[in-house]
Formats: structure tokens, C-alpha cells, sequence
């Protein structure tokens, strides 16, 4: 047996965000969110729920914070919701919002788990979505202000910050494929939205920056590694157009190289700019390029892509193989390809995985144990390639597993389960499953 041991201050982690454990919508100030309204909207999610109770993290979060301190984590990622600090998107503070992460934050550093907040983790105010929403380029300007008004609340207990939130899911996912908030199918609202969130990072580095000189800041992309179904040029091509809608979009502007110009030539031909790059504004691409102090990515799985009917087209291909209860492939060969990726090509440092975990069910058995051995496997290969790409000389600083509980899982509700930590949504006991004594000893022993 080898021994695969991680760097001294390797940072190890697990992550939840807001709008999946809080609960409490409407208790203390807290203003409605696209997902309060989409979630109650018939049809929108799976079985019918919300996030209104969710794990009642808002009310049990002393519980959650002890759970945190007997599994050991050095670091906790959560979000902040946007609408418990402004309500209405901007304008008045709630500040009843603002002390409910006071107490959390004070409890987690009394614990020794450093704080990693999330400003924008998919909870837009409606107010802001009713005036636009990321189509809008003054949502953008409103997140800056919510960004650095609650660093300057905060900054004195919370250093590391996350401004956005997989910005390919608040664009292409809930304005172009329309399976989030606030579920639209249209090109000519995704696109944009796609830029406004970039700019909205970018101006939120900035307002942040303005906010706490001392304030460390990133942001949080996901990737999934495009694989071509065949050698053909065809599929290799849709593979290349995938990459570039998934992941180049986002990177390359992130990283001072603009945006893609095979993509931008990709959707003209297919009219979906008609009016050209007009939402790119003079210096925008500045802004989105501010430096950062580390560089977070979510990873799950592949895609395996063949060519679609247009040359702008492809089609994800479902093979034979492992998959978890979302249906994804089991692939830990692609958070190695991407590590190697980010650090050969784009040069990126100060590098963190801020969601990697898998969805499995496994109940409480009659001895009051979750045996979850199929998460504990995911786990193991995942942090293998991790180790792989150290060794390789990626500048990987910190794993964050998601997530440390069962949890509201946006439009799949609560069919899918995530957790190192079971929850009964009934009466919000939490258990703790194999994985989370498996991952306890990776902590302590800092390696497996």
C-alpha cells in the first residue's frame, strides 16, 4: 500500500451553498430570490419541492458548524444570499442578514475552520431579474455594490472570497437551456448574460479590493472535460465547439485572451448574434481580466461529444458506463486532464477545487449507519488524480468536497443526495455517513 500525501498546507475542505440548507425564506428581512419563485412554479422542479425549509441550516447551524469541527476541515465554502443582505438587490441592508453570517463566521473561527464565502452563488433578488436580470448590464454594477458593501461588513472575519458561482450556470443554464432560474430558452438572453456575469466578477474584484486591501478573491468556474466520440473531424470539431461553450467562453476573457473567436465565428454563423459582440463594451475585457489571488473550478464528469446536423451543433453521447444517481459518468481521468490543463496552457497558480463529490443513495440502516462504500471510491480516485496532478506540478492549494450534507439539489429537489452527511428532511436529524469518517482520517492523516 502506497501512501499519497498532499502538500503541508494543503487546504481541505467542504462546501454548501445558501439557497440549498438555509431554509427560513422569509424570516428575518430576507427579500425573494429567482429560485423561491421558480421553485414554486408547477413543473419547474422534480418532485414538486423548494428550498422554503431546505436543512434549516439558518436555525441548525451550530449543529452543521459542530459536524464541521469533529470531521476536521480546515475550511468551510458557503454562499451568501444576496437578498438576506439587500433585499431587494440593492438600496436598503437587511441587517438582521448580515449578523445571521456574523454568528456563523464567528462560530466557524472559534472552531478553527477558515471561512470561504461565496457572494453569488444563483440567488438573484427578483427585484433585479424583473428589471432585467443578467441579461441586464446593470445587474452587474448591482452585484459590485452588494460585493463590496458586504466585504466591507465582513472582511474583518471572512479573507477568502468567491464573487461568482459557475457563471456558465447563471448565463447558458438558466437562460439558454432554461433547467435553472429563471428558466429561459433563448440565445439572445444567454449570451449576454454570459458577459454581464463575467463583468459582474470583474467589477466585484474591484469593488472588493476597494472594500478590504487585504481581501484575498477568485472565482469559481465549472468544467467538464469534452471528449470527441469518434477521430473523426466532425466530432473532433463538435468537441472543439463544446469546449468552447462550457469552458473557453468563460477562461480565455478571465485570462486577458478575449473571448474565443472560433465561438464568436461558431454563433454568427448560427444567428446568434445578430447584433454582433454589442453587449462587449470598451474596456470590459479589462475589467473581467483583474487579477485574482487564486483561481476555484467545480469538476464532476465528462462529456463525450459527437457532431450534431450544423457544423455549430454536437450531441453529448451517452456509452455504456459507471454513473451516479445524476446520471453522470464516473471519470476522475478528466479533473487530472483539466489540472494539466490550467497550469501548461493558461499558467494559472494558487489553484482550488471547490466542488467535487457524487450523488449516490444510501439509507440509514437499523444500527443507525449510512454505508455509502461507492462515495468513499469516488472520493479515493478523484483525490488520486488531484495527487497525480501535484506530483505533475499543478499548484493545487485545496480540495472542497461537496457537499458536507444532503440537500436541496436545485431542479432535482431533494432526489438527490450529495452529503457526507444524511439528512432526514422530516426532522432534520443528520447522520453521518461512512464517507464522512473515511474523509475525517484523509484530513487528519493529510494524505491516504
Amino acid at each position: 500500500m502506497t501512501m499519497l500525501t498532499f502538500p503541508p498546507e494543503f487546504v481541505w475542505g467542504v462546501a454548501t451553498s445558501a439557497y440549498q440548507i438555509e431554509g427560513a425564506v422569509h424570516e428575518d428581512g430576507r427579500g425573494e430570490s429567482i429560485w423561491d419563485r421558480f421553485s414554486h412554479t408547477p413543473g419547474k422542479i422534480r418532485d414538486g419541492s423548494s428550498g422554503d425549509v431546505a436543512c434549516d441550516h439558518y436555525h441548525r447551524f451550530a449543529e452543521d458548524v459542530e459536524l464541521m469541527a469533529e470531521l476536521g476541515v480546515k475550511a468551510y465554502r458557503f454562499s451568501i444570499a444576496w437578498p438576506r443582505i439587500f433585499p431587494a438587490g440593492r438600496g436598503q441592508v437587511n441587517e438582521a442578514g448580515l449578523d445571521f453570517y456574523k454568528r456563523l463566521v464567528d462560530l466557524l473561527l472559534a472552531k478553527g475552520i477558515t471561512p470561504y464565502a461565496t457572494l453569488y452563488h444563483w440567488d438573484l433578488p427578483v427585484a433585479l431579474e424583473d428589471a432585467g436580470g443578467w441579461p441586464a448590464r446593470d445587474t452587474a454594477h448591482a452585484f459590485a455594490d452588494y460585493a463590496g458593501f458586504t466585504v466591507g461588513a465582513l472582511g474583518d472575519v471572512i479573507k477568502h472570497w468567491i464573487t461568482i458561482n459557475e457563471p456558465w450556470c447563471v448565463s447558458f443554464l438558466s437562460y439558454q437551456v432554461g433547467e435553472h432560474a429563471p428558466g429561459y430558452r433563448d440565445w439572445g438572453k444567454a449570451l449576454p448574460a454570459s458577459h454581464h456575469a463575467l463583468l459582474a466578477h470583474g467589477l466585484g474584484v474591484q469593488a472588493i479590493r476597494a472594500a478590504r486591501s487585504d481581501a484575498q478573491v477568485g472565482i469559481a468556474l465549472n468544467f467538464t472535460a469534452p471528449v470527441p466520440a469518434s477521430n473523426s473531424p466532425a466530432d473532433r470539431d463538435a468537441a472543439r465547439h463544446f469546449d468552447g461553450y462550457f469552458n473557453r467562453w468563460f477562461l480565455d476573457p478571465l485570462y486577458n485572451r478575449g473571448y474565443p473567436a472560433d465561438m464568436v465565428a461558431d454563433y454568427t454563423s448560427a444567428g446568434r448574434l445578430p447584433d454582433g459582440m454589442a453587449f462587449v463594451r470598451p474596456g470590459d475585457l479589462a475589467v473581467i481580466a483583474e487579477p485574482t489571488d487564486f483561481f476555484a473550478f467545480n469538476y464532476y464528469t465528462r462529456e463525450l461529444i459527437a457532431a450534431g446536423p450544423r457544423p455549430w451543433e454536437f450531441r453529448p453521447l451517452r456509452i455504456d458506463a459507471p454513473r451516479t444517481e445524476m446520471g453522470w459518468e464516473l471519470y476522475p481521468e478528466g479533473l487530472y486532464t483539466l489540472l494539466l490543463r490550467l497550469h501548461s496552457h493558461y499558467g494559472i497558480d494558487n489553484i482550488y477545487i471547490t466542488e467535487n463529490g457524487v450523488s449516490y443513495v444510501d439509507p440509514v440502516d437499523p444500527e443507525g449507519r449510512v454505508h455509502d462504500q461507492r462515495r468513499i471510491d469516488y472520493l479515493r480516485e478523484h483525490l488520486t488524480a488531484c495527487h497525480r496532478a501535484i506530483q505533475a506540478g499543478v499548484d493545487l492549494k485545496g480540495y472542497f468536497q461537496w457537499s458536507l450534507m444532503d440537500n436541496f439539489e436545485w431542479a432535482f429537489g431533494y432526489k438527490q443526495f450529495f452529503g457526507i452527511v444524511h439528512v432526514n428532511y422530516e426532522t432534520q436529524q443528520r447522520t453521518p455517513k461512512d464517507s464522512f469518517f473515511w474523509y475525517r482520517d484523509v484530513i487528519a492523516r493529510n494524505g491516504f
